[in-house]
């Protein structure tokens, strides 16, 4: 199991002054393996160590050579480096900028300025989802049942987003996983396959979540499925919708391990399982 104080940490902030301050956030929680970097290229250099090759990058936003959009996709295209967690840190708030960030799956987005617990909870957050696998017992126990025998249903238009929320699943344990890229095409795997979860985005073209949500409700052969929507979608008119159509839980993105471990278990006792 991998402690917090031994995660080997890539640091991409071309700011001198504030790559000294969260250094020196990291080294107060116990992080002292910290490799800095001021541009894109440095990162991907350190992620091609085959020797000691991070175990997390933070990154800023803006980068001299590129953004940390730009870095995560690159890091999400690579087979060796996609499934490493990645946290961003900005002062940006636009939707438009961050969205593509959530898609690609991260741990979280910080802030600019955020703070040493803001930054530690991300750490946290990070840590569990390394260690995800040596607790799947323990998600079994809560569940009381294996979660390995269990079915899944993942829609998502996003490729990096579902392969995210698949990584996460997986490491807490499910091995039986279908996707679907929309509603539309989780319509026929609805028709041929008995699922005992459906995890599903709210924006998607052709179907979006709620009409999907919808669809399985009033019209599917397993209206009672648990129904996980895991999105960033933000409109409380829109998420009010989905709720009186019927979903059984909404998380965001980027979410946590241990979210979804409470969400599981209580989306499963309500079930009656």
């Amino acid at each position: 199991m991998l402690e917090r104080e031994h995660l080997i940490i890539c640091l991409a902030e071309p700011s001198l002054l504030q790559a000294k301050l969260i250094q020196t956030m990291l080294n107060n929680m116990g992080c002292h393996h910290v490799q800095t970097a001021s541009s894109g290229a440095e990162v991907l250099a350190m992620l091609d160590n085959p020797v000691i090759p991070p175990d997390l990058v933070i990154s800023s936003l803006y980068l001299p050579d590129m953004t940390g959009t730009d870095l995560v996709y690159k890091m999400r295209e690579n087979h060796n480096w996609r499934d490493i967690p990645f946290l961003l840190a900005s002062s940006e708030t636009k939707t438009s900028y961050l969205e593509p960030v959530r898609q690609a799956g991260v741990m979280a987005i910080l802030p600019k300025p955020f703070t040493a617990t803001q930054l530690a909870h991300a750490i946290n957050n990070t840590v569990d989802f390394i260690n995800a696998e040596e607790h799947r017992a323990d998600v079994n126990t809560e569940i009381q049942l294996e979660v390995a025998d269990l079915t899944v249903l993942l829609v998502d238009d996003s490729k990096t987003a579902r392969h995210h929320i698949r990584n996460v699943l997986t490491r807490i344990g499910f091995e039986r996983i279908i996707e679907a890229a929309d509603g539309i095409e989780a319509i026929p795997h609805l028709n041929n396959t008995l699922f005992d979860l459906v995890v599903t985005d709210y924006n998607m073209p052709e179907m979006d979540g709620k009409a999907l949500v919808q669809h399985i409700r009033t019209l599917s052969m397993q209206p009672s499925v648990p129904i996980l929507m895991v999105s960033s979608e933000r409109d409380e008119g829109r998420l009010a919708a989905v709720e009186q159509a019927g979903v059984s839980a909404i998380c965001d993105k980027p979410f946590e391990v241990n979210l979804i471990r409470r969400l599981l278990k209580n989306l499963f006792a309500d079930q009656g399982i």
